[in-house]
């Protein structure tokens, strides 16, 4: 409200964008109460969701304004001539399905009367000179790990809940072992107004746990509305249909290819998965645009990088759409694309991980996490691909999959490891990763037993990398039991191993591990090698990795 009030008094034309159940007919009708006495002649409301043909646009402003127009002249002038010379606003509501109407009509009324102002409700932009945008935002939510029942009510979506939940049953209030199912309603809907005002009305026969467990078919959950409300807004999915009724062949192609995502992407990662049967990859930018431009999807900012995302109801429809166009066949086609995409990736960000990129890809894959996890979890639930997601997996054992806890990166390799038993270099590397990582969770018996199989599984492949690997962390493993005299030998031949191979990263962290081990036994060695672990970070600014050596260094002083 405050934002568009000031927005008002800088422009002659605001329009409120934002997908369908957002709530800005709603928010324009209020800013037009509270506005209407800084015009003379008040504040006006044409609603044009009914109305199917611009030829008579302006017919039904001039409706609006209270006025016949019987006249032999066109509508268009009647109404131009009417406001010439009076100050108020005009609210145009739903302009979206008549959006070059409602912008030349606009661009007439502006240039006849000067001293008109127009507030416009849209999924789209008019385009109209000297427009100012105001996207409507979906409410304030809670994390589904919600905070106690009391604090509950500082979120507008649950404030937006509960208020509509007393409608249906009067007396409603949140208990403290409901505040968590209510936050999670809130929150897998997005804060979407429509979504829960909807959710709200089956508290008739729902209690709220149920009703959360119901919405992973939301659109079937939400699909009883006030019999009041125009028909747009009677279901969820009705309100999203309007949106798709707007987009071009290529955007619903689009729209439905871009549900794999999971937690927003980039276009870069939008061209690489969504290319191919219909679109190509010079046509991705502009179709991006165009479902930007209609609200389907939403920019955000990232220091010097745009990512993109979907509210999730929105993706919801999108992945229904890829269901129900092909088939499974054009979901496994995007679903392969999106594998491949974050396969391609991860490999990028280890064969970068001694580099000045370093914290860049801790960076970028936080960002990435949400969707990594949808690439392992396609790779194993779709037979074949268990390979696949090890290999996605085990290239990301220095990011830890983007910032995920140690548990998590175990259970996708105990997953991936069971359904890929076949001996291969990258079981191998998985063996020698999960070994390591059962150390640092305290799991010694199991971490043993991974290092060992490493171990037997390299020397039969002659796998000389996941050998140096296997040794290492046997001398980590040992240098955890405080056992330096065992740690020390097994983390020379690591070294040496590494050395052999060239692998500049590998030699950095076993130098780091080895200059450790000498440091806790008064090894003499201990400063020399710390200080080679040092210049090996620094000549490759790898700043991540040099904070290590200093503190190694640190220790020894």
């Amino acid at each position: 409200m405050s934002e568009a009030r000031r927005l008002l008094a800088r422009t002659r034309i605001l329009t409120l964008t934002g997908a369908g159940g957002l709530g800005k007919t709603r928010l324009a009708l209020r800013i037009a109460a509270e506005v209407r006495r800084s015009f003379p002649k008040g504040a006006w409301v044409a609603d044009l969701a009914p109305l199917n043909d611009g030829a008579f646009l302006a017919q039904t402003v001039l409706t609006a304004l209270g006025l016949d127009h019987d006249s032999a002249r066109p509508a268009l002038p009647v109404l131009s001539d009417h406001l010439a010379d009076k100050r108020l606003l005009l609210v145009l509501d739903n302009c979206e399905h008549l959006l070059d109407s409602c912008a030349e009509l606009t661009r007439s009324l502006l240039a006849a009367a000067p001293h008109l102002q127009v507030l416009a409700t849209s999924r789209q932009a008019l385009g109209v000179d000297g427009e100012h945008l105001l996207p409507v935002r979906p409410l304030p939510a809670p994390d589904p790990h919600s905070p106690p029942a009391a604090a509950l009510a500082q979120y507008e979506a649950v404030r937006l809940f509960m208020d509509r939940a007393a409608a249906v049953v009067p007396g409603f209030t949140v208990s403290d072992d409901q505040g968590a199912d209510v936050a999670g309603i809130c929150h897998r809907l997005d804060g979407i107004p429509l979504a829960i005002e909807l959710a709200a009305a089956r508290l008739r026969v729902l209690s709220p746990r149920q009703i959360l467990e119901r919405l992973d078919d939301r659109f079937a959950l939400l699909s009883r509305g006030s019999s009041a409300a125009p028909a747009r807004q009677r279901t969820l999915r009705a309100a999203i249909d309007g949106s798709f009724e707007l987009c071009t062949p290529s955007e619903r192609r689009l729209w439905a290819r871009l549900s794999v995502f999971c937690g927003g992407f980039d276009l870069e990662a939008a061209e690489e998965v969504c290319t191919g049967d219909g679109l190509s990859r010079g046509e991705i930018l502009d179709v991006v645009t165009g479902l930007v431009d209609k609200s389907i999807l939403i920019r955000e900012d990232h220091g010097d990088q745009v990512r993109l995302r979907m509210l999730e109801t929105i993706r919801q429809y999108g992945r229904s759409l890829l269901d129900d166009g092909t088939g499974s066949e054009e979901r496994e086609f995007a679903q392969r694309r999106h594998r491949d995409h974050y396969q391609r990736l991860a490999a990028r960000a280890e064969s970068e991980w001694l580099s000045p990129r370093q914290l860049a890809w801790f960076a970028r894959l936080r960002m990435e996490h949400a969707n990594i996890r949808a690439a392992l979890e396609f790779c194993l639930s779709t037979p074949g691909e268990a390979g696949n997601a090890l290999q996605l997996v085990t290239s990301l054992w220095s990011h830890r999959i983007g910032a995920g806890g140690l548990e998590e990166v175990r259970h996708w390799l105990d997953r991936a490891l069971a359904q890929a038993p076949e001996p291969s270099p990258v079981r191998a590397k998985a063996l020698w990763i999960d070994g390591w990582l059962a150390h640092l969770c305290g799991d010694t018996a199991a971490g043993k037993a991974r290092l060992a199989e490493c171990q037997n599984l390299a020397e039969a492949l002659g796998d000389a990398e996941s050998l140096a690997h296997a040794v290492r962390f046997a001398g980590l493993a040992a240098l955890f039991r405080d056992d330096c005299p065992r740690a020390v030998p097994l983390l020379e031949d690591a070294l040496e191993r590494h050395r052999a191979l060239h692998d500049l990263a590998d030699q950095w962290q076993t130098l780091f591990l080895l200059s450790l081990a000498c440091c806790l036994s008064d090894d003499p060695r201990a400063t020399e090698l710390g200080e080679e672990c040092l210049a090996l970070c620094t000549a490759h600014d790898a700043r991540w990795s040099r904070s290590y050596a200093l503190w190694a260094l640190g220790l020894q002083r």
